[in-house]
C-alpha cells in the first residue's frame, strides 16, 4: 500500500452489517484497507460470515445511547444503514434510533456520518403528499445532520442488484405475470442505480478529506418508468413481451397486497415501497462527482445492472438479500440452550430415526433444506401453509434461501430464520410465519458411538410455545397433520442421506415417532 493510501485509511463503523447493503459494504471497506467495526444487536448473526474475522464486532442497540456512544469511540466515519421498514410503527422507531445515534456520534467525536437514504420527498404532480417511507428517510437524514457531525446523505431510488427488495419486486412481477393489470405508478419516472455503484460511492466516502455536510443524489445513467423497467427486464431475461394494462383505480394499498401475493416481499415491506413508487425519483444534480469520481468503468446502465444480477442469481452467488435483516413482524425471542419455560406450556413433536449413512452425509442433506430443495415432505401442505401466511400478511415461503448450500446464522430460510448452527451436528430454525405463539424446528445429527461409522441417528424436534387460548387451539388443530408432515420429513431426510452414501437405497426402518405432546415447563426436554 502506498504512503498516500495508508494516510487515507480510516477507522469506520458500519451499522446494519447483517442487512443487504451493510453486509456488502463491510467486506469492501476491509478490502480497501480501512479498520472496520460493525455494530449489531447480535454478534452471533455475523459469526459465520467469511469477512467477519477481518472486522471488530460489537454488540449494541442504536436505541441505547451509552452503548452506541461506546461503540463509536475512536471512529472517524460512521455508516448509518439502519431502518425498521416492515415494523408497524417504523417512522417512530427510525426517528428515535436516528436521534440516539446522532447524539452518540456527537459525544464520541465522530468526524463524519454517511447515510444511505431515499429520494428527496416532493408531492406528486397531482398534489399527493410524499409517502411515509420517503418522509421517514428524509427525517432521518435531517436528524443525523442536526447533530453537528458532518453528515453525507446519499439519496438513491431503486437499487438494482441480486437480492435487493426492489429488484425482487421487479423480477417476480415480470416473470410471473405475462399479463398485468397495473396501477398508475407504472408510468412514474425513476432513475435506478446498480448496487455496485452504490457501494462504490459508500466506500469512497471513507477517504474523502474535505469536511462536507450535505445530501447528494445518486443514480445510474437511465431514467425509466417502472413499465419500461419491466419491459427491459423481460427482454434481458429472455421472456416474451409482457402485456401491461395500467388502471387508475388501483390504489397503492391494493397494489401492495398484489405485490405481497406475487413476490417474496411481504406486505409490511411492500406497502411503503409501493407507496413511494407514485413519486418521481430522478436525480436533480450530480455534485457527488466533485468529491467522489464515478467508477473507472463508468456507472452501470439498467440493462447491465439487471444482467449482472441475473448472473449472480444463476450462479448462486448472491452475497446478501433483503431478507437478511430481521423482519420485525415476527417473533424474535431465541430458544435458549437450556430452556427456562417460566412455568408455561410447551408443545413438542419429536421424531428420531436411525440412518444407515455416515454423519457427514446426513448433515449435507440437512444443511440444504428449504428454498429450491424443499422440506422433504408433503410439498402441497408446505405450499398451502406458505400461501396462508402470505394472505394474512406474513412472509410466506417465497423468500427462499440466499445460497443452495451455504447458510449462516441469522439468514432467512423460507418462513424460518436460522437461529443456530453447530456444523455437522445441529440446525435450529425459528419460525417467522404469523403464529399465535413462538415456534422452532431443530434438525440434529447424533453420533452413536456404539454403532458402526456408517450409521448415525437423525433427531428432529418441532417446539411450539402457545400464546393464550388461540395458541393452544392452533396446536390442537394442526397436530393431526404432524404425523404426515414431520414424519415424512424425518423419513425422507434419512433416505436422502442413505442414497447419497450408497448407490443402492437400503430399506429404512420405520420412523420412531415420539408423539406430539404437551409438557409442562419443568418437563421440557433440554436443548443442545
Amino acid at each position: 500500500m502506498s504512503r498516500r493510501a495508508a494516510e487515507r485509511r480510516a477507522r469506520v463503523l458500519v451499522t446494519g452489517a447483517t442487512g443487504y447493503i451493510g453486509g456488502r459494504l463491510a467486506p469492501r471497506l476491509i478490502e480497501a484497507g480501512h479498520q472496520v467495526r460493525c455494530l449489531t444487536r447480535s454478534a452471533g448473526r455475523l459469526r459465520d460470515v467469511p469477512w467477519a474475522s477481518g472486522a471488530e464486532i460489537v454488540e449494541a442497540d442504536v436505541l441505547d445511547l451509552d452503548a452506541t456512544r461506546e461503540a463509536l469511540d475512536g471512529i472517524d466515519t460512521a455508516y448509518y444503514l439502519v431502518h425498521s421498514l416492515g415494523s408497524p410503527h417504523f417512522e417512530d422507531v427510525d426517528r428515535r434510533a436516528a436521534h440516539t445515534f446522532a447524539e452518540a456520534a456527537r459525544l464520541a467525536g465522530v468526524k463524519r456520518i454517511v447515510y444511505l437514504g431515499g429520494p428527496e420527498p416532493h408531492p406528486t404532480a397531482g398534489g399527493e403528499p410524499p409517502s411515509a417511507h420517503l418522509r421517514s428517510r428524509d427525517e432521518v437524514a435531517t436528524l443525523l445532520a442536526a447533530s453537528g457531525v458532518p453528515t453525507v446523505t446519499l439519496r438513491a431510488a431503486v437499487i438494482i442488484g441480486s437480492g435487493s427488495a426492489s429488484f425482487e419486486m421487479l423480477r417476480y412481477l415480470t416473470e410471473r405475470l405475462p399479463i398485468m393489470v397495473t396501477p398508475r405508478w407504472v408510468g412514474t419516472r425513476i432513475q435506478p442505480i446498480a448496487v455496485r455503484d452504490v457501494l462504490h460511492y459508500l466506500v469512497e466516502w471513507a477517504s474523502v478529506p474535505e469536511r462536507v455536510s450535505r445530501s447528494f443524489d445518486i443514480g445510474g445513467p437511465d431514467v425509466l418508468t417502472y413499465r419500461q423497467m419491466m419491459d427491459r427486464y423481460a427482454r434481458i431475461a429472455g421472456l416474451r413481451p409482457r402485456v401491461i394494462v395500467p388502471v387508475g383505480v388501483l390504489t397503492p394499498w391494493l397494489s401492495s397486497q398484489w405485490v405481497n401475493l406475487v413476490t417474496p416481499v411481504p406486505g409490511a415491506i411492500a406497502k411503503p415501497l409501493v407507496a413511494s413508487l407514485i413519486h418521481e425519483a430522478v436525480c436533480r444534480e450530480h455534485d457527488i462527482a466533485r468529491f467522489v469520481p464515478d467508477p473507472p468503468e463508468g456507472l452501470k446502465d439498467f440493462d447491465e445492472a439487471v444482467e449482472l444480477a441475473l448472473v449472480k442469481i444463476r450462479d448462486a452467488d448472491v452475497e446478501t438479500r433483503w431478507s437478511n435483516a430481521t423482519w420485525t413482524g415476527a417473533p424474535a425471542d431465541p430458544l435458549p440452550t437450556d430452556p427456562d419455560w417460566s412455568g408455561g406450556s410447551v408443545y413438542v413433536d419429536h421424531k428420531t430415526r436411525r440412518v444407515h449413512a455416515p454423519p457427514d452425509a446426513l448433515w449435507n442433506v440437512i444443511i440444504r433444506i428449504g428454498g429450491e430443495t424443499g422440506w422433504y415432505s408433503s410439498p402441497l401442505a408446505w405450499i398451502m401453509r406458505g400461501w396462508l401466511d402470505r394472505v394474512i400478511g406474513g412472509v410466506g415461503l417465497r423468500r427462499g434461501r440466499r445460497d443452495p448450500v451455504e447458510i449462516y446464522v441469522g439468514e432467512a430460510l423460507d418462513f424460518w430464520r436460522v437461529e443456530e448452527i453447530e456444523h455437522g451436528r445441529l440446525l435450529r430454525l425459528r419460525a417467522e410465519m404469523l403464529l399465535p405463539g413462538r415456534a422452532w424446528l431443530e434438525l440434529r445429527v447424533d453420533h452413536d458411538l456404539l454403532s458402526p461409522e456408517h450409521v448415525c441417528r437423525y433427531d428432529q424436534r418441532a417446539v411450539f410455545i402457545p400464546r393464550g387460548l388461540p395458541g393452544h387451539l392452533y396446536w390442537q388443530c394442526i397436530s393431526p397433520f404432524h404425523h404426515f408432515i414431520f414424519g415424512g420429513m424425518a423419513r425422507n431426510i434419512a433416505r436422502a442421506a442413505e442414497r447419497a452414501a450408497s448407490p443402492a437405497e437400503p430399506t429404512p426402518p420405520p420412523v420412531r415417532a415420539l408423539s406430539s405432546t404437551r409438557v409442562r415447563a419443568e418437563a421440557a426436554p433440554s436443548g443442545p
